[in-house]
Formats: C-alpha cells, sequence, structure tokens
C-alpha cells in the first residue's frame, strides 16, 4: 500500500489462462503501417550442427556482434545444459567463422544467422528446424535478453499446462505473453504453419517496433486461434512490464530470470543494488552495467 495515498499497488497473477483483448485503434493503425512499410529479406543463415530427433528441446538465440561469448552466456548455457532436453543455438555473428568454438561445442544443434532480425528471425530458423527434424518436441525458447535461468526450472516446465506458455504476460498495448521466454508443447509442422505470421522465413523486421507490434503482442492472440495459450505470472493491470516493474516480487516468487536492462536502460526502475544483490546470491556473474542492452538486438 502506499504510503503518500494508500493505494493497493499492483499485483501478479498466478497461472493466468489467456484472454484476448482490443489493442487501442492507433496501435493497431502503427501495426498495420509497420507490416506493410518495414518489411526486409530474412538474415542469411546456415546450419553447422542439424537437429536430430529428441522429446524435449531447448532453444537459445545468442546475439554476438563482436564474436564474444560473455559470462552471463555461458551461466545460461551451464543452466540449460542441467536440464533433460537437448540444447540447440541459434547465434547471430557477423559471419560463421565467428562463432565461439565453445557455444559450437555446448550446442547439440547450431544455426548461424545475421545480425539483423532481431530474436524473432532467430526462432523462425530454430523452430523451423526442430519441427522438421524433431517433430511432436516439447521446445523451451529463450532469447539472451535475461540473466538465467536460476535454480532448477524443470518442475515449472512440467507444470505447464497450455500448449503455448509464457513465463509471464504484459497488459500493455494488448493482453500478451513476453518473448524472451516461452514454451510450446507438441511442436509439428502443422502447429508452426498456424504460427507463421508470427515466426516468418520469408521476411524480417530490423527494428525493434514492428518486432514487437507485429511479432510480440500478437503471438498469444493468433496461437490461441489453434491452441491453448497462458502464462506462469500476469503483470499488474496498469499495463507495465511485470519483468521491470515487479522484477524483484517475481524472483521471489520463483521466478527464474532477470532482465539485462535492469542494469542498462532500466536501472532506473529498481533498486540496482539490490537487482545485483539478488543475482550475486544465486550464483550469477556481475554483469557489467551497460547504456543500452537492447540496443541492436539481432
Amino acid at each position: 500500500m502506499s504510503k503518500e495515498t494508500g493505494a493497493v499497488a499492483p499485483t501478479l497473477v498466478r497461472d493466468w489462462d489467456f484472454k484476448p483483448s482490443r489493442a487501442p485503434l492507433w496501435y493497431e493503425r502503427e501495426r498495420l503501417t509497420s507490416a506493410l512499410r518495414l518489411r526486409h529479406a530474412p538474415p542469411k543463415s546456415e546450419m553447422l550442427k542439424p537437429v536430430s530427433a529428441s522429446p524435449r528441446w531447448s532453444l537459445y538465440f545468442v546475439y554476438l556482434p563482436d564474436g564474444v561469448l560473455g559470462e552471463p552466456h555461458q551461466f545460461t548455457l551451464d543452466q540449460l545444459r542441467k536440464l533433460d532436453r537437448k540444447l540447440m543455438v541459434v547465434c547471430a555473428a557477423p559471419t560463421s567463422a565467428d562463432i565461439p568454438p565453445a557455444l559450437i561445442e555446448a550446442a547439440d544443434a547450431i544455426y548461424w544467422k545475421g545480425l539483423d532480425g532481431f530474436d524473432f528471425s532467430a526462432y523462425a530458423i530454430g523452430l523451423s528446424a526442430i519441427a522438421a527434424g524433431s517433430p511432436g518436441a516439447q521446445v523451451l525458447v529463450l532469447n539472451d535478453s535475461v540473466f538465467g535461468p536460476f535454480g532448477d526450472i524443470a518442475p515449472l516446465i512440467e507444470r505447464a499446462r497450455w500448449d503455448l506458455t509464457g513465463f509471464t504476460a504484459s497488459l500493455q498495448f494488448e493482453s500478451h505473453i513476453q518473448s524472451y521466454a516461452f514454451l510450446i508443447r507438441d511442436l509439428t509442422a502443422v502447429r508452426l504453419r498456424a504460427l507463421r505470421s508470427i515466426f516468418p522465413v520469408s521476411f524480417a523486421y530490423n527494428e525493434l517496433w514492428p518486432v514487437v507490434a507485429c511479432f510480440e503482442t500478437r503471438l498469444a492472440r493468433v496461437a490461441s486461434r489453434r491452441m491453448t495459450v497462458g502464462a506462469f505470472w500476469l503483470g499488474p493491470d496498469d499495463g507495465s512490464d511485470p519483468t521491470v516493474s515487479h522484477a524483484l516480487e517475481l524472483l521471489d516468487q520463483g521466478f527464474p530470470f532477470v532482465k539485462k536492462s535492469l542494469v542498462g536502460k532500466h536501472r532506473s526502475k529498481q533498486d540496482e543494488a539490490k537487482v545485483r544483490d539478488a543475482l550475486a546470491q544465486r550464483g550469477h556473474p556481475a554483469p557489467a552495467p551497460a547504456p543500452d542492452p537492447e540496443q541492436g538486438r539481432g
């Protein structure tokens, strides 16, 4: 409760079944404009290790414009390797020769892609490869905009009761699951075909706004036409991003990630010292401050 106003602070909702909502008219107009005017050719890509059949996969997108694998990346790789699932990496780097050998060694399957296209272009590459090479797999998808996962996330994953599960959902713009990490159950060519408008292979966006407007905020709504959709946590009804506005509360409830932006462009949204202390308590290497960790996301 706020000391100044006596108002009750917005709270999180657990185990939320997706309910579509209507986006504001201005947002729909901007989304349509983006869809029509900002498309680019998809990034180039190359398979370095193929996908093989397995009931469970993790798909991790890594953005390495300088070809350097940092300690936070290594932490995530180590955590993912502890899970009972194979690991696929899609790495954005200047060329395939710039991918660090340690990353290739850590992955059961790996693709290179060019630096453009943002994370959804990497998701499209990885999900297409898994649907073709390991149909029916359950896939954990995540990108490197987050630190973690922390602890053993297998019990949380097994608790997912939806075909498409977000770790968090937000009511910003329209109700949607957030795309830094999510789960897809029974990934097949048919299921992926129903999501092709979200994970296209024929085009990409090279700016953040159309990625959010045309892909992230539409993902849950498009998926819900063919499958069940939900999230482990729903953010407050004020439309804020729960991974920023409720980061420490989420950690206390067992949420296994911290957004990198909380030690970068969003450091003012939380007590940065407390965020760093929470990371240290979970064995995470101390991250260097960054002015804008989302800038240039490939």
